[in-house]
């Protein structure tokens, strides 16, 4: 079973997608994101992806308070990046319903602050952000590049507690070309006991019938979802069909 994460991305409240990270390149889904988690939710989702994109620009959380409405409003699980660089911010995204966040930023440019937290709040509540390009880290953003290589910097991190990774090929995100399987497949040959969430590129069921079967853990997708090359009803088709071949438990 792979687990299908749908992302939903916001700026200015709103629902929208960026392509490979540029903000010139904002589309406005949906002026309601509460309305589109509701609705995956209705298909039998389970877990939802939130990206304060307004929160990774300023460097801190913005987009708070749609977090609260669907955490409040859904009964999905939530992780939620994008600005958290503060103690306080991690606290208002806890508090706000987010039930893992994903650090990036943080992690590349702070690692003590991040293992700080990864001892306080533990492994289970964080997600290691890989925003990668060419084989390098991106930060803030995708605006900023951190010079460090990704395979070095995910080894250092699993070695001390870190379980769950979220790799975004920046390339390929909004691109609709594909998902860099081959990328994803290197991390678990190097990496086989971290939980893999990829991310970038998914633009048919079939890419994410060909991730499963690579063996990678989950997928984050978001284009394809909106502009209608996968829908709710195939996607729900997927689960239930890769439900009934497996013995673990949904949602």
């Amino acid at each position: 079973m792979i687990e299908i994460i749908p992302a939903i991305d916001i700026i200015d409240g709103k629902c929208v997608r960026l392509s490979q990270g540029d903000y010139q390149s904002k589309i406005v889904y949906n002026e309601n994101p509460l309305e589109v988690a509701k609705e995956f939710e209705s298909y039998g989702i389970c877990r939802l992806h939130i990206v304060d994109l307004d929160g990774a620009k300023s460097k801190h959380i913005v987009n708070y308070r749609i977090l609260e409405q669907i955490a409040s409003r859904t009964s999905l699980v939530i992780d939620f990046g994008g600005g958290i660089k503060s103690d306080e911010d991690l606290v208002i995204a806890f508090e706000n319903g987010a039930q893992m966040v994903t650090i990036g930023s943080v992690a590349a440019q702070k690692p003590s602050l991040f293992l700080s937290w990864l001892e306080k709040f533990g492994h289970e509540k964080m997600i290691l952000g890989a925003d990668v390009k060419d084989g390098m880290i991106s930060i803030n953003g995708w605006l900023e590049e951190s010079g460090q290589e990704l395979l070095p910097f995910l080894t250092s991190y699993i070695k001390k507690g870190v379980t769950k990774v979220l790799c975004t090929d920046i390339n390929r995100d909004g691109m609709l070309q594909g998902p860099a399987t081959e990328l994803y497949q290197n991390i678990l040959k190097f990496l086989p006991s971290v939980y893999l969430i990829a991310s970038g590129g998914i633009k048919s069921i079939e890419d994410i019938r060909e991730l499963k079967q690579a063996g990678i853990p989950a997928v984050v997708l978001g284009k394809a979802l909106y502009e209608g090359h996968i829908t709710l009803k195939e996607l729900n088709e997927f689960m239930e069909s890769a439900d009934e071949n497996s013995t673990e438990e949904s949602c």
